[in-house]
Formats: structure tokens, sequence, C-alpha cells
């Protein structure tokens, strides 16, 4: 689907392609698709922090001294993953910046309302400097938005403005979309591809299927 939302970043990379068609396949095994989740992940991460504040430093190599650079640490980086499936998403976050904090937020969807209910919050009461921090929320699905908007709404009534929040999902639907762009014009989201729509159930179509559920192999049999 073509990308017309303005500040929803569509990761265009042959190897990200490559393993989104393994998670999409229903007889990818749940090694393989963990595997090429974690691949899809990987770029993704890299994307969505390629704008972290950096700050200059001086050191000394093997054979000469010169000035590099550092990530900021006067700012603070959160990683949320949504639980569960976010889960997937923020263990190769703090791989790739283990300086980070992971600030876990557990919701499940009510399959009648389609609405989020909440059951675990690792979010401080607040933040001393919230100017500070900058918030990647992790999802691997963005279907109907509700999640991800409670999300969202979480840290900005804890301070940190928009511009600090970056959204992160392997794969994206256009009714989610919609929300959460609806909801927050000045989010940015990093997704691996944008499918056609949400069926009956709110799944996305073609979509990957339950994403925790493969992940975790908790089909019911």
């Amino acid at each position: 689907m073509e990308n017309s939302y303005k500040n929803v970043i569509v990761i265009n990379h042959p190897v990200c392609e490559h393993n989104m068609t393994n998670i999409r396949d229903r007889n990818c095994s749940p090694d393989c698709f963990l595997n090429s989740l974690r691949r899809v992940a990987e770029i993704l991460m890299f994307e969505a922090t390629r704008h972290l504040p950096v700050k200059c430093c001086h050191v000394e190599t093997p054979v000469a001294e010169c000035d590099s650079f550092k990530i900021d640490d006067s700012y603070k980086i959160v990683f949320a993953p949504i639980l569960r499936a976010g889960l997937a998403l923020s263990e190769i976050a703090k791989e790739i910046y283990p300086e980070a904090s992971i600030q876990h937020v557990g919701m499940y969807r009510d399959e009648a309302t389609l609405e989020p209910v909440w059951y675990y919050d690792k979010t401080p009461v607040a933040y001393s400097n919230p100017d500070k921090i900058k918030v990647f929320v992790l999802d691997p699905m963005l279907a109907t938005g509700n999640s991800s908007k409670a999300a969202v709404s979480l840290f900005l009534k804890k301070g940190i403005s928009i511009e600090n929040i970056i959204f992160v999902s392997v794969l994206a639907a256009p009714e989610g979309l919609n929300a959460l762009c609806g909801e927050f014009p000045g989010l940015k989201i990093y997704t691996a591809h944008i499918d056609k729509t949400l069926n009956a159930r709110a799944y996305i179509v073609p979509g990957l299927g339950d994403a925790g559920d493969r992940l975790f192999n908790t089909f019911e049999k």
C-alpha cells in the first residue's frame, strides 16, 4: 500500500522484505518466526533511533587522538514494549543501546469491544526531567490503534512531549494509522509495511496472524 502519511516512515530494505515474507508464511516454524522477526526489528530500531541526539567526545585510539561522537547521555532513552508481543522488539532495542531503560506497559484487547484493558504499568509515577527523555513505544502490530493510543497517552500525561515519542511497529493497518495519526498528528511512526485493511475480528489483512501467539507458540489446539 502506498504511504500517504506525513509522519509515517516505511522501511524499504531487501533484508526487511525477505524476513517479512518469512513471518507472513503460516508454515514458518516458531523458531523461524522469532529469528525473522528479530531481523526486521533490528532494521526498524536502527532507523527509528537514527536521530537520537549525540555529543562530541575526545578519545585516544591505539594510533592517535581524535574527536568522535556518542549518544548524548544527558538524555534518558526509554524503550516501552506493549506486552506481550512487544518484548521481541525490546530485546533487540536493548541490544542496540544497552544503556536504555525498558519500561513495560501491559494491555490485552477485549475481543468484544476491541478496547485495551490495562493489567501492567512499569513506568514511573512521574518523570523528573521529561524534556530530556526519548520514548520508543514498541508493538509489532498496529491494528485498530486502540492499545497504541493508550500507550502514547500514558507518556503524554507524564509530561513527555509528542516530539520525544516514537512509535515502532513491524506491520500496520490503515485503520490503526488513521487512529494514531488522527489523535497525535506530531507522532513519528516507523513500520516495515502498511497492509490493506482489518477483517471482522480486527486482524490485519493479509497480516501475519496473532504475533504474540506465533512468538510464544500459544495457539489453541
